[in-house]
């Protein structure tokens, strides 16, 4: 039977029945979450009197102008927020030489400790005089009353500075005997409130609390009723420890860190192209379920390559130095991609670990910091060694294998060692084969080869968006007409036309010699490619037939046979050869038959289809009347370098060019065809093999390090700073010097030693706000002067010391919080709270919060059923509206949702695009990842309501839970809407829910029965094959009800 609880959604439902098109309803959905959830606290309110526990008789406080002034926790945010910008650490922007941050500087010329009416400070923040007056009138700063008599307080009780409390070691307090430490603090804090806590929440809310909390989703009706059910005095501890073993706790774990480490399966700039990364979100996945310590785990992360027992695992952890954004684009200037990257890399060191906003010391000291320029540069010249493209794709990355797999490729590589000694071995029966073969390649070297300049008579381009001329040599110099061509003018494609001279000798072939012109290479293009997409040759007037076509060099999948096949109005068709060329490249081209000018007119058009300026910049054309074959040296059966060996006599060549020309016979001769397709065929069989195996971008070491000096104002194109090396911000405590310098695994036991007073700090502040819905220290990646000083400190620092002391270990530290009281408190505020704790500052009661975009679909899919809760694996592509990749582009890609269980897989495995983050991820506040993201916004906004009625993840969901529904053992209309209530939130519907529920389900079942197309429509959302043996409207209508369900506010709440 219904319970009688207080109506939560019962105006939900009313909506719902009183406007029959889903608009009206959605609209009256959006309203309802707030009154809904405002509705159970006023009722909590009503009963506080029998809610509150703890100590009845607090400590009164002491009047205000007798309470000691603290600097950290009064005076340094005041001064950090108005003062510091201009007399703060950054000395490049002090005025007046004042320095406000540091006791020495200030009581030289502003300050007189105890005596306010002689300190120039308090004179100037109660001036009247807009000259005098601090902080002056343009700054747009203003102090209040409060705050001046703070400032005139502390000056009068000595004005005593105090170093800023996160640079200062964690202490730890005085805990009685028998009391939780968490509890003991948090107390002491509500009793100087005169605040008084709730009680502990029941059982059903605290299983609800933990499942989110730990695991990500909803715990089982069946969970929840053997916990409430459960005798054992420790049944909560061992609930507890149950859902630390569990598998998904490290996937509800990996979400926080994946933000702030900015893990994302795409390049971010510009393409925002794939990587190969996804092994790094299982690594971390499994390391919060194997409970492997912190620090343990910030050395793999940040050095694991550098380990002298470096395994697969460690490597794969340092691809945490490779989740930074990168790009692909051609004309990117590779200094500016290197100083961005260090950036980045500084940047997430200070959010992931050291709670620090180090980026902006990257063009100045910090202005309310003492992080200096030095410090930043420093701190990256520690990642200064990283192999890596600055510009460009990334590199498949390292393979990374199961035992069986790693099994598998040893085998192939066996057999392929076997079969390559054996091709390697003395063959001496082949010895005359060989004598004649060479005697055959030299004979073939010598033949007269003789290439002739051909200087043309005429040049010019079709489109005159670029310009030809010759040089004095006869070669054709192309430069881009900058006033005809830009952007919105201009495709950027063309075609040369070259006339040439005749000759009265038979001609064969003719060579296109591409020379390298500037710093850009040998195109015109940005990054100074050139795409020859045809070219073509006409005889006194009549078109010639070109043999083949061959090339020095080609791009990969730009071959010079793409030159000569009829098609030029394809970009991905033609001859190509990337920009970083520094040599001459040549295209031979061989005529069908010997061809002679009797009129003494050549033409060769040169067609540049590609577009963006990839035309050639500077070429020579040739010609020969040799004899066929006309190829290229590297299309002949001997290489160049095999060619120069065989051109040198005998007895002139050494031991190593001896071995190359067996070698190279041994490649060429029909003897060992047999040997040689066995080996090229185990060498496709291992190739094939690894191309199955997943790939993981890795750091690896160079030995030669990039440089990095201090750049002034963060300029890269100004490299006057002074090199640096790698070190460590002076204002923290230093390690011992190593001898040859410090390097990345120095870097990071530093962050994890016990002398860092930073990281464990950071570390557990996020902790608790994830468990509490927000940090002791509300900014969670600063815990500078810009952050805020913990409410909590003492609090703050036993968690640190804790973590420390218990040697880095997450789960204890976890199950440390949640078996506290005051982790198990009701959410529900009273009155008194509300009024002086409005904000929860001092934890006297829990926070109920909605939970993360990824947790809402987790939800949806357990409720429903459909969930795949396997562990680990690739990225999935959930559905997605169509059309919203449309702008992604180089390539162009189309979007393909996945099929099957990858369907129905956890949002934490959504392939994160960065720059097109799935859209129901971002309506509920998912960040780009573009930059560590330490905390998430928390909005309630209409499109979060849209998401859950509309997107087909979410349909489809809420008809599985409509068929689960009625395929249930119970068939009345009263269980199915118990059992459904049950299923969402773990509770009986009250009396008023249970009514408008069936009112609705009455209502839909008469709509749909009139509308049979529509419930089609509804319950054919998504692949999931529709049940054919349940009734049709029956199953659309209870669709509509889960949808109704799934978007209840308490549905996506953690209580």
């Amino acid at each position: 039977m219904p319970s009688t609880r207080s109506p939560g959604s019962l105006e939900l439902f009313r909506i719902a029945i009183e406007h029959r098109t889903l608009v009206c309803f959605v609209a009256g959905l959006i309203v309802s979450w707030i009154p809904s959830a405002q509705a159970q606290q006023q009722s909590a309110q009503q009963q506080s009197g029998q809610q509150q526990s703890g100590p009845q008789q607090p400590a009164q406080l002491q009047p205000a102008q007798l309470q000691t002034v603290e600097f950290n926790r009064d005076i340094r945010p005041i001064l950090s927020d108005n003062c510091f910008f201009c007399h703060g650490p950054d000395a490049n922007r002090r005025e007046a030489d004042l320095r406000l941050d540091r006791a020495e500087d200030a009581y030289l010329s502003s300050i007189v400790p105890g005596d306010a009416k002689a300190s120039e400070l308090v004179s100037r923040i109660f001036s009247e005089d807009a000259d005098e007056k601090m902080p002056p009138p343009e700054s747009h700063k203003t102090l209040t009353e409060a705050q001046k008599d703070l400032l005139k307080r502390w000056v009068e009780q000595g004005a005593v500075y105090q170093k800023h409390w996160a640079y200062e070691p964690p202490k730890k307090s005085a805990i009685p005997p028998g009391v939780h430490p968490i509890d003991h603090l948090v107390n002491l804090k509500l009793t100087e409130q005169d605040i008084a806590p709730t009680k502990a929440a029941d059982r059903r809310i605290l299983i609800r609390r933990l499942y989110f909390d730990l695991l990500g989703y909803p715990p089982s009706p069946e969970q929840v009723k053997a916990f409430v059910e459960a005798e054992a005095p420790n049944a909560y501890e061992q609930l507890v420890d149950s859902i630390l073993n569990s598998p998904h706790y490290g996937e509800r774990m990996a979400i926080g860190w994946l933000d702030v480490v900015r893990f994302a399966d795409t390049i971010g700039y510009h393409s925002d192209n794939p990587r190969n990364i996804w092994p790094y979100r299982d690594y971390v996945i499994q390391s919060f379920n194997s409970n492997k310590p912190f620090d343990r785990f910030t050395i793999e992360q940040i050095a694991g390559d550098l380990l002298p027992d470096a395994n697969q695992e460690t490597k794969v952890a340092s691809a945490f130095n490779r989740l930074l954004l990168s790009t692909e684009e051609g004309g990117s200037q590779p200094k500016d991609y290197e100083q961005r990257m260090l950036t980045d890399r500084v940047r997430a060191i200070g959010a992931v670990w050291l709670g620090q906003t180090t980026g902006c010391a990257q063009c100045h000291d910090h202005k309310f910091d003492p992080i200096t320029m030095r410090d930043f540069y420093s701190l990256g010249a520690f990642f200064a060694d990283i192999q890596e493209p600055i510009i460009g794709a990334r590199e498949p990355g390292m393979m990374v294998m199961t035992d069986e797999q790693s099994r598998q490729w040893e085998e192939a590589q066996r057999e392929l060692d076997r079969l390559q000694r054996e091709l390697d071995a003395p063959h001496p029966e082949l010895d005359a084969e060989m004598h004649r073969w060479e005697g055959d390649q030299v004979a073939r070297l010598q033949r007269d080869e003789t290439w002739s300049t051909v200087r043309p008579t005429k040049v010019q381009s079709v489109k005159k968006n670029i310009n030809l001329r010759l040089d004095k040599d006869g070669n054709v110099l192309a430069k881009v007409d900058e006033k005809r061509v830009t952007r919105s003018q201009s495709d950027g494609t063309d075609t040369y036309i070259l006339e040439l001279p005749g000759s009265s000798e038979p001609t064969t072939g003719l060579r296109l010699d591409v020379i390298p012109e500037g710093p850009k290479g040998i195109g015109l293009a940005p990054n100074g490619n050139f795409v020859l997409s045809e070219i073509t040759a006409e005889v006194d007037g009549k078109s010639l037939d070109i043999e083949k076509a061959t090339a020095t060099y080609e791009q990969p999948n730009f071959p010079a046979a793409h030159a000569v096949d009829g098609i030029s109005d394809r970009r991905d068709n033609g001859w190509a050869v990337l920009g970083g060329e520094k040599a001459v490249q040549s295209l031979y081209l061989q005529w069908k038959s010997p061809q002679v000018a009797k009129t003494g007119n050549w033409t060769i058009k040169l067609v540049f289809g590609w577009g963006g300026e990839h035309a050639i910049a500077k070429l020579r054309i040739q010609s020969t009347s040799q004899p066929p074959p006309i190829e290229s040296p590297n299309s002949s059966s001997v290489s160049p370098a095999l060619a120069k060996i065989l051109l040198t006599p005998a007895a002139d060549r050494t031991e190593g060019q001896k071995k190359e020309l067996v070698q190279g016979f041994k490649e060429s001769t029909e003897s060992l065809r047999e040997l040689r397709t066995k080996l090229s065929e185990a060498k496709k069989r291992k190739s094939d093999l690894e191309n199955t195996f997943p790939k993981c971008l890795v750091s690896i070491s160079s030995p030669s390090k990039r440089t990095v000096r201090i750049l002034p104002r963060g300029n890269w194109m100004d490299e006057s700073g002074e090199v640096v090396q790698p070190a460590f911000p002076a204002y923290l405590p230093q390690p011992p010097a190593v001898e040859g310098g410090y390097n990345r695994l120095d870097l990071a036991k530093w962050l994890v030693s016990s002398e860092n007073p930073l990281t464990a700090r950071t570390v557990m502040n996020r902790l608790w706000k994830q468990l509490f819905g927000a940090g002791l220290s509300k900014v969670l990646d600063d815990l500078g002067a810009q952050g805020e000083t913990p409410p909590n400190l003492p609090l703050l620092d036993q968690l640190a010391c804790e973590f420390v002391e218990r040697g880095w270990d997450m789960k204890h530290m976890v199950r440390f919080i949640v078996t506290s009281e005051t982790y198990r408190r009701s959410s529900n505020a009273t009155p008194v709270q509300l009024e002086r704790d409005p904000d929860n500052r001092f934890w006297g009661r829990q926070t109920p919060f909605r939970i993360d975009a990824e947790l809402v679909r987790d939800t949806a899919l357990r409720i429903s059923g459909l969930l795949v809760q396997k562990v680990g694996g690739p990225s999935v592509k959930p559905y997605q509206p169509e059309g919203y990749w449309e702008n992604l582009n180089f390539p162009v890609r189309k979007y393909q949702p996945d099929s099957g269980n990858n369907q129905y897989r956890r949002g934490l495995y959504t392939w994160w695009q960065r720059s097109f983050v799935h859209p129901s991820m971002l309506a509920f506040d998912a960040p780009t990842r573009e930059e560590c993201a330490a905390d998430r916004n928390r909005s309630n906004i209409p499109q979060q309501a849209l998401v859950l009625l509309n997107d087909p993840s979410y349909v489809e969901a809420a008809c599985a839970f409509a068929e689960k529904i009625l395929r249930a053992d119970s068939s009345g209309l009263e269980d199915r809407i118990r059992l459904a209530w049950q299923l969402t939130l773990q509770r009986d519907p009250t009396h008023s829910e249970y009514d408008a529920l069936r009112a609705v389900i009455n209502d839909r079942v008469k709509s749909y029965s009139e509308r049979d197309n529509d419930a089609k429509t509804l319950i054919t959302s998504g692949h999931r094959d529709v049940p054919e043996d349940l009734d049709r409207i029956q199953l659309a209508a209870w669709t509509h009800v889960c949808r109704i369900l799934l978007n209840l506010h308490e549905t996506i709440t953690r209580p």
